[in-house]
């Protein structure tokens, strides 16, 4: 703490130019001051300051230790604020962007919004691939590794995407038991937005991962329309198991070839990279984490 307090005077020696001005604004005398930063410059083994009575001009060396005292400085203040925060109640806005997937998303945003009422959720609902600095998101979530170098990670949970389909539709069209009769059932594709790609189904045959020929009748950019005409009877959709966990337990869906369905993927909330995380975004992070894939 004396070396702090030791910094401290010398930062505004060298930004008033006094040792008098300094010890004012330190409600302290100069000649405090003056012992202050005389005790650092033995310390240190530098003279700091030219003194003369007229003027006081940093050194050489002095300049090169302002710099780093102003940093030095400012990540105590930082600290001492992020313990602050922490004691208090977390609040203001955060900017975050989520997919469409009212299934999933819907009942944490809920839950969160019951849990920090002097929180402001500012959503974007895309499964646009968002600029998260660019664009000034606090937060997003995504699937697939994070790449981004200047963004910080967390995994929430992991996922599988399922092959399913209506037990009416399964009636009259038949069930599938081998991915070379996809050709004679009705596809619901999955197009990623930013791309225009059309997503792969994850069927493999022993070690093989396969493209079979699937008769497209509709490609759709977000999961929840899919989902609709699947329950609907009108195809087989290709889904991720967290938004048809109902569906599947009260039997309006049912999963079709298992036996040839091979994927794991994972759900990321990423946010800038800084030293400091609001204790808002820090309890929305956790919050996602303890309850999107428990829904």
């Amino acid at each position: 703490m004396d070396s702090l307090s030791g910094i401290t005077a010398f930062i505004q020696v060298a930004e008033t130019r006094s040792f008098t001005e300094a010890g004012r604004l330190l409600e302290i005398s100069s000649s405090a001051v003056g012992k202050s930063v005389a005790r650092m410059e033995e310390r240190l083994g530098v003279r700091l300051f030219h003194r003369s009575t007229r003027s006081v001009t940093l050194t050489t060396e002095g300049e090169l230790f302002l710099d780093r005292c102003k940093r030095i400085l400012s990540e105590v203040e930082a600290a001492q604020m992020e313990l602050l925060e922490l004691s208090a109640t977390p609040k203001g806005k955060v900017r975050i962007s989520v997919p469409i997937q009212n299934v999933l998303i819907m009942p944490v945003l809920a839950g969160f919004m019951r849990a920090h009422p002097d929180i402001e959720l500012d959503v974007d609902m895309s499964d646009r691939m968002v600029d998260v600095i660019e664009e000034g998101f606090d937060a997003v979530i995504r699937t697939g590794a994070p790449q981004d170098s200047r963004l910080m990670a967390r995994k929430l949970g992991g996922y599988q995407l399922q092959l399913v389909a209506s037990p009416e539709y399964l009636e009259r069209h038949g069930e599938p038991t081998h991915p070379d009769e996809l050709v004679n059932h009705v596809a619901l594709l999955h197009k990623f937005p930013a791309t225009g790609m059309i997503e792969r189904w994850p069927l493999r045959i022993g070690e093989t991962h396969i493209e079979p020929n699937l008769s497209k009748a509709m490609t759709c950019t977000t999961m929840d329309p899919l989902t609709y005409l699947a329950l609907d009877g009108v195809g087989i959709a290709c889904l991720p198991d967290f938004s048809i966990r109902q569906p599947l337990a009260d039997g309006r869906l049912k999963v079709v070839l298992a036996d040839y369905t091979d994927h794991t993927g994972n759900l990321w909330m990423l946010w800038p990279a800084s030293k400091q995380t609001a204790p808002r975004l820090r309890v929305l992070i956790d919050f996602f984490k303890d309850n999107i894939l428990k829904v």
